[in-house]
């Protein structure tokens, strides 16, 4: 009996610490329970603190998300001017893209495009003269250019911009790089007058502002307050301006003029090197009284469009308007008489 009591007391007591433990451990399990809401009611209010704002509603909540959108529309859409209509800033658009894409198309074509060389063995060609300097056939309009040192087919000139020749393959190219090269000139003259007015006129405001300035500072009259002066970054803007516009003018008008050069060459089917030797045959046959002929001229407007390579009315589109790397009519070796000339060569000598 004495053993049985003592297991009985035994198991009273683990049983006791059982529930005491137990009790022990819903009050830490509460304890920790308790805690954690009173730091999230503390971190709740501490964010809450931080952000609130008694003028804060939604409308304020959306113009914050909405003000990067606001600054690009703003700083973008300026360049474009205030009285500009959504046609005129349509057209900028249109026509500034197409302008460069040609622009860079054609530079990119006339300096990576060979101009072309006639074959280097004797045996390929026939009845051609020999170049004296490269001792290789020269067939005509092929021309020694000193600086490549090799002949040229239908050489126009070594051009120092292109770093290449201009000859049969890339004449096309040059010519419409000089000729939209020219017209975005123009457009960026025009388009940016108003910005140069207004970037000279800020200019001598300056320049006069300054003057009141140096003026004021040497008089010594600290009564009087000088005139504000302009930020480094305002000057250089107005400056860029302005250097923009006498740029690009000037270009227009030099390289203008070179295009409507090379334009009268194209349509008396000559070149540049053609047009020297032409005027002093035409002067030698004047003395004869006879008349020179240019047997590649096949009259103003088949000679362009031999030149562009338009072989029907689509062309002008496809081959002209857009970019295009087709190739010209012949393989410079021999001249015979393209596909959209209607009428026969003119004879190279008339009397």
């Amino acid at each position: 009996m004495a053993g049985m009591r003592s297991r009985q007391r035994m198991f009273a007591a683990v049983m006791r610490l059982l529930l005491k433990c137990l009790r022990l451990g819903r009050r830490r399990r509460f304890k920790l329970v308790r805690q954690a809401e009173q730091l999230w009611h503390y971190g709740h209010l501490c964010l809450r603190s931080l952000l609130y704002n008694s003028f804060t509603n939604g409308d304020v909540v959306l113009d914050s998300l909405f003000e990067p959108i606001y600054w690009l529309v703003d700083h973008v859409t300026r360049w474009f001017g205030v009285t500009y209509t959504p046609a005129w800033i349509c057209w900028h658009l249109a026509y500034g893209h197409w302008n460069l894409i040609m622009i860079v198309f054609h530079y990119y074509m006339a300096i990576t495009t060979s101009p072309g060389h006639p074959p280097q063995a004797k045996d390929d060609l026939t009845g051609v003269s020999i170049c004296r300097k490269c001792i290789a056939p020269k067939p005509a309009r092929t021309h020694h250019c000193s600086i490549c040192n090799r002949c040229v087919l239908k050489m126009d000139h070594h051009c120092p911009w292109l770093n290449n020749c201009v000859g049969h393959y890339n004449h096309r190219y040059f010519f419409s790089f000089c000729l939209f090269m020219t017209m975005g000139c123009i457009y960026c003259s025009i388009s940016g007058w108003e910005m140069f007015r207004d970037a000279y006129a800020a200019i001598e405001r300056m320049k006069l502002l300054e003057k009141e300035r140096l003026q004021v500072a040497a008089n010594q009259t600290y009564y009087q307050t000088p005139p504000p002066t302009f930020s480094f970054r305002q000057r250089a803007f107005h400056k860029s301006v302005v250097y923009l516009w006498v740029l690009c003018s000037s270009v227009a008008l030099a390289l203008g003029a070179l295009t409507v050069w090379h334009a009268a060459l194209i349509t008396r089917g000559e070149t540049s090197i053609e047009r020297h030797i032409n005027k002093k045959e035409r002067q030698r046959l004047q003395k004869k009284g006879k008349v020179f002929r240019n047997p590649y001229s096949y009259g103003g407007w088949d000679n362009w469009k031999v030149f562009l390579g338009v072989d029907m009315p689509r062309h002008w589109l496809t081959r002209v308007l857009l970019p295009s790397p087709h190739l010209p009519h012949g393989t410079g070796l021999s001249w015979d008489l393209p596909p959209c000339v209607t009428k026969q060569r003119a004879p190279l000598l008339a009397i």
